[in-house]
């Protein structure tokens, strides 16, 4: 009798587990297709990533183009400035900023091998320092193109800190690493928590206790989740939000998102496969349908 009580309440326990699981994960469909505003200029085909400076928002292009920084209209797409830099875009993949300086994350890492990975710091529109780092617990650098979990396309800036999440092409999990910008020596960044998003994370973007990540699969269903920070600074262990974009086939490879007071802006590059073509597109998402 006490063997069967233990094993119907174990049962009851994990069950309400199950729930409470179910209930985090509930997925929810939003078509990212219907809330397009724009096509980007030609010059963004492979534009990476997006954050809202001193409210303008800025883009770029990711490795092998130009090191220029574009301010577009958030309404338009189209492009208002152009900021030259002299720092090297071998593969730029993010970017964020303190409310006075830019920051360009060059940490694209596709093949795994990458032991230059940096985070540049632009200030009043002048090159001012490059912040080198590595992975403490990545300890082979052999080319494991997309089959490791050392790449990264998304940072936040917070609490005087770069907050660098992984792309990992290996475990479908995002992982938070902290960057220290006061150390200029090449620093080894600690994980410091982890997730399973079940897709890879292509950017992400902090706006009122809130942590937006995008990303795809390799089918190409495009994602967006939604992340509380607890108390201790950390995002993987509050109720979270999941939801389904669309696919890359018709939406594009989903790579930049920033958040502001308005809503949720989100870019894709230009994607062709097949017999689609998507063009490079700038989508806005009020808060409203989240709800």
């Amino acid at each position: 009798q006490f063997l069967y009580f233990l094993l119907k309440h174990l049962n009851i326990f994990l069950s309400f587990l199950f729930s409470i699981y179910s209930f985090s994960q509930k997925l929810e469909k939003i078509p990212l297709r219907k809330y397009k505003i724009a096509t980007l200029s030609d010059s963004l085909r492979e534009t990476s990533g997006l954050t809202f400076f001193n409210d303008k928002l800025y883009t770029f292009n990711d490795g092998g183009n130009p090191n220029l920084v574009f301010e577009i209209d958030k309404n338009s797409g189209k492009i208002l400035n152009k900021l030259q830099t002299n720092f090297p875009n071998k593969d730029w993949e993010a970017i964020t900023n303190d409310g006075e300086n830019l920051y360009i994350g060059d940490f694209g890492n596709n093949a795994g091998n990458r032991k230059d990975l940096a985070i540049y710091k632009i200030e009043n529109s002048i090159d001012s320092s490059k912040i080198l780092f590595n992975y403490q617990n990545q300890k082979e650098f052999k080319t494991n193109y997309l089959n490791h979990n050392f790449d990264a396309e998304a940072m936040i800036f917070l609490d005087g800190n770069i907050h660098l999440f992984t792309k990992e092409w290996s475990s479908k999990n995002i992982s938070h690493y902290i960057v220290n910008l006061q150390n200029a020596e090449n620093q080894s960044i600690i994980k410091v928590e982890s997730y399973k998003t079940g897709f890879v994370v292509t950017d992400a973007s902090y706006f009122e206790g809130k942590l937006y990540v995008v990303g795809y699969t390799k089918k190409g269903k495009v994602f967006m989740m939604i992340f509380e920070e607890n108390s201790d600074g950390l995002f993987f262990s509050k109720p979270l939000k999941k939801y389904k974009l669309g696919s890359a086939l018709t939406i594009g490879q989903v790579e930049g998102i920033a958040v502001n007071k308005d809503g949720i802006y989100i870019s894709n590059e230009s994607f062709a496969k097949f017999i689609f073509k998507v063009k490079q597109s700038l989508y806005f998402i009020p808060f409203h349908p989240l709800k």
